[in-house]
């Protein structure tokens, strides 16, 4: 797909903020509401009534989901990144709509909405500027102790986050989401998920 054709989709999806939600919850309590992210961070902190389908998951199966919701959909993540690349694949399968919450679930707490707290584990954009922070830090502090070739590490991490962010996508989080702590939650499988959507 042509970058104009996915600036195209990407413009098709209106994005709407925590208190927008809260309000369309209370006026359509069945408002299919699709949480992307892991599911270590689904478990720490969701709203309520939403379905966790991490967006490995729903890349994987883009063009039955796309098939099975309506354009009134909402998909959120922690800041809307994950969420608007889930909006995009399911929008090139042919999702007509759909919304994108530019803000976090805590955000939709914060606006009075009901939100299911479960064990805490830092959301993964969190857990990725304390590993990068770390690892510059360490590869310059090394570069300046050891040998300078330790501030390669730096270098790499910086080119890394750059790529990352002209890419749009993050091998870092990637990575992390496989730690312990990340798999406190198992991720559901896709039968589980298409049962939760047809209740």
């Amino acid at each position: 797909m042509s970058p104009a054709a996915t600036a195209e989709i990407a413009e098709t999806a209106k994005t709407i903020d925590a208190a927008t939600l809260k309000s369309l919850l209370e006026e359509n309590p069945s408002l299919t509401v699709i949480d992307v992210r892991n599911p270590a961070e689904f478990e720490s902190a969701h709203i309520a009534g939403s379905h966790n389908i991490p967006l490995p998951m729903l890349s994987a199966h883009t063009v039955e989901l796309a098939a099975r919701l309506d354009n009134g959909v909402v998909l959120l993540c922690q800041s809307g990144v994950r969420a608007r690349q889930a909006h995009e694949r399911l929008a090139a399968a042919g999702l007509q709509g759909g919304q994108v919450l530019t803000e976090s679930v805590a955000d939709v707490e914060k606006a009075g909405g009901s939100v299911v707290r479960g064990r805490q584990v830092w959301d993964m954009e969190r857990q990725v500027r304390l590993a990068a922070g770390s690892l510059v830090g360490l590869g310059l502090l090394a570069g300046r102790i050891a040998s300078p070739k330790f501030r390669v590490l730096a270098g790499g991490i910086s080119g890394g986050l750059v790529f990352s962010a002209l890419s749009n996508t993050c091998a870092m989080g990637k990575a992390l989401a496989y730690l312990p702590w990340n798999q406190g939650a198992s991720e559901p499988s896709w039968e589980e998920i298409q049962a939760n959507l047809d209740r």
